[in-house]
């Protein structure tokens, strides 16, 4: 993890802008992170802060197919879901396959939208944490489009 990190870091620093893919696990301070979507989308707008959230969209790519940066928000990658799987086709979160805990989640997109616009239909409301040990490593709530009830998950 720290010779990830600090490669995520040193490249950040030599492009000086935001970078085309963020580990946000690999952040000390993932939040401060999103806050800074926040701020910039704020002023480009020229919305209240106070009056935004953050809305995920999971992409069809992974870290690999990331050429460019986002137009809107930022890209982040390294989510992970636990009982659960992202299906790819569909755009949902579907049953986990049989024997397998963790499934990789496609490059995900994180952009802040005026709380009235925020997507709130057929989501689940799903925490995303640092690290799979969860407990103090909370970041923030993630809204992964399901087919399913949110409570089953």
């Amino acid at each position: 993890n720290f010779i990830e990190r600090y490669k995520q870091l040193s490249d950040w620093t030599m492009e000086l802008g935001l970078p085309k893919l963020t580990w946000l696990s690999g952040l000390f301070n993932p939040q401060s992170f999103l806050t800074a979507v926040m701020q910039t989308s704020a002023r480009k707008n020229d919305w209240p802060l106070d009056k935004m959230v953050v809305q995920t969209d999971v992409t069809k790519k992974y870290a690999e197919d990331i050429t460019t940066v986002s137009k809107d928000g930022a890209f982040v990658s390294g989510f992970t879901l636990e009982g659960a799987r992202w299906d790819d086709k569909g755009g949902t979160m579907e049953d986990s396959l049989h024997k397998e805990l963790f499934a990789k989640m496609p490059v995900v997109q994180v952009k802040a939208v005026t709380v009235d616009k925020a997507e709130q239909k057929d989501t689940y409301p799903c925490p995303v944490y640092r690290t799979q040990d969860r407990g103090p490593t909370f970041i923030f709530i993630a809204g992964l489009k399901t087919k399913s009830q949110p409570a089953k998950w």
